[in-house]
C-alpha cells in the first residue's frame, strides 16, 4: 500500500501500489516516484517537491543487514535526485505496517510545526510545540516518553528546522538511540520545509510482510547467512567497523588531511580502527566495539564510543566522520572527534559535509587545523543560528563560495567523502558521475584489486560498483550484506522469488541497479544537470596530492560515456 500525506491540508489517503511500482523498492522506487510525480525543475524546498520514505524489497524479515530505510526527494543541496538510506528500525516498522512507500506532499506555510503519527489505524497530526527547537537526543527522548519505547522515529534536529542544506533525518537504532541518519543531500531541510519535526511509526498491530513460499525463503536465508559468515570481511568489519578503513586509506595516500591537502596523516595510528577498538575494550562500561544498528544483523559493524568513565559519548563513530572531522581537520584525538560527532548528530547534520565545510573554513583562516575546541565553538554557531553557523550548516560548497575558497571538495554541491579521488580514482569517477552527487556509497572502489593511481579501467570499475550499489539500495541491503550476496547470488534470487512469487534470475542485482540509474539520470537531465556537472573540482585535476603526487586524470570523454551502455 501507498500512504500519501498532504501536510498543507492535513489529509491523507491509502491506496494500492501501482503495478509499475511493484518490482521496485528503496532507492529505485524513490527515483520512479520522483520521475512520475515531481516536476524536475521545482524548488526543492517548495510545495511541489515530495519527501518519500521507501523500504527496500528485502526489508521486513530481519534478514541480516537488509532492513534499511531509503528516504528521498529532489535534493536541496544538489538540485537533483536524492536517496539517503540508513539502518535502524524505521524500515522494519514501515514494512510491518504493510507500506510500500510513504509520500509526503504539499507545504504547511504559516501553520504550526507538526508530528506525524502513523499506525495500523491510520494517520494523524499532532502539535510538535513541546519538542520544537530541541536537539535530536532530547527530541527522541521526549517522543519516546510521549508515544512509547516501541515506536520507530524519523526526526530532524535544529538544522532541519532552520532549513540548512546539509541537514539529515535521524532514525532510532535497535536500542532506541537516535544514532542512524539519512544524512546526505539535505533531506532534513526538505522535511523541515514540510514543517514536520518528527514522524512516529507505531508498529503495534503490524506484522511481517507475507511470503509466497516460506520454506524456500528460509532455505535461501540460511544460504545467505552461511555465505556472509564465511567471508573474511565480515570478521574484519565486526572487529574494526568502518573505522578499519582508515589505515587502508592512509596506506593508499587517499586519506583527507588538513583540507584535502595531502593523503597521509602522520598520526593515523591514534584515530584508526585498531586504536578505536583497543580504546573501547579498555574503557568498558557502555563502550561497545561491535554493535548492531539493526535487529538480526550478524556483522555488527557499528560501535558505541564511550569516554574514559565508560559512559557513552556517541554511537557510532564511523570512518567517514573520523576522516572528515578528524584527519581532514588535523585532529588526532578520538575523544575530540567523538564530541564533534555528538554535536553534529544532535543538530541533525551530515558529518561529511559539515567536516568538509570546517576544512574550508580552516583554509579561510576561521580556525587552525588541529584545533578541536575551536571546531566545537563553530558548531555552537550552527546551534545558535548565527550567519556563520548557518553558512557552515549549508555545507562545503556554499561555505567556499562565500568565504572565497577555491579548494572546495564537492561535486554537484555535495562534499566528497573520506577518499581522496586523486589516489582512489575509481571512487573519483563515482563522485563525478553518480546522479547522487559525490557519495562513496554510490560506488566505492577502494577494495578492488587494481592500481588505484592508474586512470585506465577506472570508468569500468566505477560503472560496475555503481550498478551494484544502486541494486543494493533498491533492495534495502547494507553494503556489507553484499559480501554474502556476491558469494551466493543464487540466495538473493531465491529470497526475492520466495517472498514475492517472482521468477527472477541471479542477475537481479544488476537488473535493479541499471533500472535505478536510468531513472535517476532521467530525472537529473530534466532538472538541468548535464555533462558539465559530472566533473570533479578542477583543482583536483591540477594540484598533485602528496605523497603520491597524483592528480585526477581520468579523461573527461570516458566520464561522459560511463552510462552509455546502461541507457541504450
Amino acid at each position: 500500500m501507498i500512504v500519501r500525506v498532504d501536510v498543507g491540508h492535513q489529509t491523507w489517503t491509502k491506496t494500492p501500489c501501482l503495478d509499475e511500482w511493484q518490482r521496485l523498492g528503496g532507492r529505485g522506487l524513490i527515483a520512479r516516484i520522483l520521475l512520475d510525480e515531481v516536476p524536475a525543475t521545482c524548488d526543492p524546498l517548495g510545495r511541489q517537491n515530495k519527501l518519500i520514505f521507501a523500504p527496500g524489497l528485502l526489508v521486513g524479515h530481519m534478514l541480516s543487514s537488509c532492513d534499511r530505510i531509503s528516504v528521498g526527494g529532489k535534493s536541496p543541496l544538489t538540485g537533483g535526485v536524492k536517496e539517503s538510506n540508513a539502518g535502524g528500525t524505521t524500515g522494519l516498522v514501515l514494512a510491518g505496517l504493510g507500506l510500500k512507500a510513504l509520500i509526503i506532499e504539499g507545504q504547511a506555510q504559516g501553520m504550526d510545526w507538526q508530528i506525524l503519527h502513523i499506525s495500523s489505524s491510520g494517520v494523524r497530526f499532532e502539535s510538535a510545540g513541546d519538542c520544537l527547537g530541541l536537539g535530536v537526543y532530547d527530541s527522541a527522548a521526549y517522543l519516546r516518553q510521549r508515544y512509547g519505547n516501541r515506536v520507530a522515529l524519523a526526526l530532524i534536529g535544529p538544522a532541519g528546522e532552520m532549513g540548512l542544506l546539509t541537514a539529515g533525518i535521524v532514525h532510532l537504532d535497535k536500542d532506541g538511540v537516535p544514532s542512524r541518519i539519512s544524512a546526505r543531500g539535505g533531506l532534513g531541510a526538505l522535511m523541515g520545509s514540510k514543517r514536520l519535526k518528527a514522524i512516529v511509526f507505531d508498529g503495534e498491530g503490524g506484522s511481517r510482510p507475507p511470503l509466497q513460499d516460506a520454506t524456500a525463503y528460509r532455505a535461501a536465508q540460511k544460504a545467505f547467512l552461511e555465505a556472509l559468515l564465511a567471508q573474511p570481511q565480515t570478521k574484519i568489519y565486526r572487529e574494526l567497523g568502518t573505522a578499519g578503513v582508515a589505515t587502508l586509506s592512509n596506506q593508499f595516500g587517499a586519506l583527507p588531511v588538513c583540507g584535502f591537502s595531502r593523503g597521509q596523516f602522520e598520526q593515523i595510528e591514534q584515530i584508526a580502527g585498531e586504536q578505536l577498538r583497543e580504546v573501547l575494550l579498555a574503557r568498558g562500561g557502555e563502550a561497545d566495539p561491535s554493535h548492531a544498528c539493526m535487529a538480526g544483523c550478524v556483522i555488527r559493524s557499528s560501535n558505541v564510543f564511550a569516554g574514559a568513565d565508560g559512559r557513552t559519548i556517541v554511537s557510532p563513530l564511523e570512518y567517514e566522520t573520523i576522516g572528515l572531522m578528524g584527519s581532514n581537520l588535523g585532529i588526532a584525538d578520538l575523544d575530540a572527534i567523538a564530541r564533534l560527532n555528538y554535536v553534529a548528530n544532535d543538530l541533525g547534520l551530515d558529518t561529511i559535509d559539515l567536516g568538509a565545510a570546517l576544512g574550508v573554513a580552516a583554509q579561510a583562516g576561521l580556525l587552525n587545523f588541529g584545533d578541536a575546541e575551536r571546531a566545537l565553538m563553530l558548531l555552537e554557531e550552527v546551534r545558535h543560528g548565527t550567519p556563520l553557523g548557518r553558512l557552515l550548516g549549508c555545507g562545503a560548497a556554499l561555505t567556499g563560495r562565500v568565504l572565497g575558497v577555491r579548494r572546495v571538495p564537492a561535486v554537484k554541491g555535495q562534499a566528497l567523502s573520506a577518499y581522496d579521488p586523486r589516489a582512489i580514482k575509481g571512487t573519483g569517477v563515482t563522485y563525478a558521475t553518480s546522479p547522487q552527487g559525490a557519495d562513496h556509497t554510490a560506488g566505492l572502489t577502494i577494495r578492488a584489486k587494481v592500481d588505484h593511481l592508474n586512470p585506465q579501467g577506472q570508468v569500468t570499475l566505477s560503472r560496475t560498483a555503481q550498478i551494484n550499489m544502486a541494486g543494493y539500495d533498491t533492495l534495502g541491503a547494507c553494503i556489507f550484506a553484499g559480501f554474502g550476496f556476491a558469494a551466493a547470488p543464487e540466495a538473493l534470487r531465491d529470497l526475492l522469488n520466495a517472498r514475492y512469487g517472482w521468477q527472477v534470475g541471479t542477475d537481479i542485482l544488476q537488473v535493479l541497479g541499471r533500472q535505478t540509474l536510468r531513472l535517476e539520470r532521467a530525472f537529473n537531465r530534466a532538472a538541468g544537470l548535464g555533462r558539465a556537472d559530472d566533473r570533479l573540482p578542477e583543482w583536483m585535476t591540477e594540484e598533485a596530492l602528496p605523497p603520491t603526487g597524483a592528480v585526477f586524470d581520468v579523461p573527461a570523454a570516458e566520464l561522459d560515456g560511463l552510462f552509455d551502455e546502461i541507457e541504450t
